[in-house]
């Protein structure tokens, strides 16, 4: 099999991934950068659906009118041009030094009133090129001293902002979601919100809750050392899943964004396995970098390489979903006779009256074998190739 990317695979980037240049906290740039219209090119060169942006990512954050009207046209001239779509649009509200402590949870109201009002140019910006999602990520949404603010505050600024671009959005009639993208830590010490589930606890309180999902990324459930495949599952059944960020990541580590897979290949797999089995129809969205040693060469090797891997992993998953010894085993582990189907459905008192009048055999219950060391080898031996 090619492994080749097709548009029904729906893989996006951003321009802020593939057109990373390489600077880190130690080091400069090793690569110069490249402008919105040749990443555009790039992504349609690796066989790339779509690409998505924060604001200043196509638009400077100085730029003037006219400059904005002709950067903006010459990045629909390129997506014209290439087929790329534009599936999701996000602000950024974490570099310019006005969001030193924060955006919409700052304990400076002028602060709190300019980052919406760069949000709503931003989403404009957004729904005029195509985006159906808009992502927020609370970058500086956080604390290195709890002395500094009110956890209780910063929830309610937070929670005001998000529902004033809600009822924006119903009020311009933009069809748009939004996402919020949970994560633990960096740049902040503590972001608020930092992982599915309290972002999901979270959007319970809104005014729209219907509009709001989340944007869960390997990396960031990663850095907390906390299992990605469950928050995602999480967010699936709570009908919240709007968007995906994939790469990897170690556990524990600063923030590596790294190829997708490319560190933690088991944990890839069963997530590919998730998104597959319960049919996902959202963007896949790699937000990784190229490593530092690269060229921009060596950057489409890493776009190619995140893609090849996920049609790679769809392939294991298709293997281990028709693998009949992993299948005799799953039937074997979730084995049912049946007597116990009436507490399906509901409470009743008759079914509380049948529950109290069983009898157990606690000593055969605990004395069951589960051949979860045989079915892991062989989900492992599925990866490797020699089954």
């Amino acid at each position: 099999m090619s492994y080749q990317p097709r548009s029904e695979d729906r893989f996006t980037f951003g321009l802020w991934t593939v057109g990373n240049i390489g600077r880190d906290p130690f080091g400069g740039p090793v690569r110069g950068p490249i402008s919105p219209v040749e990443i555009v090119h790039l992504l349609a060169e690796v066989g790339a659906w779509g690409v998505n942006f924060h604001d200043n990512d196509l638009v400077p954050i100085d730029a003037t009118p006219a400059e904005r009207d002709r950067i903006v046209a010459d990045f629909k001239k390129a997506l014209s041009d290439t087929g790329l779509v534009v599936p999701m649009a996000t602000t950024n509200l974490f570099t310019d030094a006005a969001f030193k402590d924060g955006a919409f949870t700052s304990n400076d109201p002028k602060v709190r009133a300019y980052a919406m009002q760069k949000t709503l140019n931003s989403i404009d910006l957004g729904v005029e090129l195509g985006a159906k999602v808009y992502v927020f990520w609370g970058g500086r949404e956080g604390t290195e001293t709890d002395s500094s603010k009110s956890p209780l505050d910063s929830g309610k600024r937070f929670r005001e902002a998000l529902n004033f671009f809600c009822e924006y959005a119903v009020d311009q009639g933009y069809d748009l979601k939004f996402a919020l993208e949970p994560k633990p830590n960096e740049p902040r010490s503590d972001i608020y919100l930092p992982t599915v589930g309290a972002m999901l606890g979270f959007i319970a309180t809104l005014d729209h809750p219907e509009m709001v999902g989340v944007n869960p990324e390997v990396a960031h459930e990663h850095m907390a050392g906390l299992n990605f495949t469950h928050a995602v599952a999480q967010a699936w059944d709570a009908g919240k899943l709007f968007h995906i960020d994939l790469n990897d990541q170690l556990f524990g580590r600063y923030d590596q964004d790294f190829r997708f897979g490319s560190v933690m290949l088991k944990q890839a797999f069963y997530l590919v396995k998730f998104l597959e089995d319960v049919g996902y129809s959202g963007s896949r969205h790699f937000d990784a970098h190229a490593y530092r040693t690269e060229d921009y060469e060596g950057v489409k090797n890493f776009a190619r390489g995140c893609m090849r891997t996920y049609l790679i992993l769809r392939e294991k998953a298709a293997q281990f979903n028709a693998d009949p010894e992993i299948q005799a085993l799953l039937a074997e582990i979730n084995t049912d006779d049946g007597s116990h189907h009436y507490l399906s459905g509901g409470y009743s008192r008759e079914k509380v009256a049948q529950l109290k009048a069983e009898t157990f055999d606690r000593t055969a219950l605990g004395a069951r074998g589960l051949p979860y060391e045989q079915l892991d080898q062989l989900t492992v031996e599925v990866l490797l190739g020699v089954r």
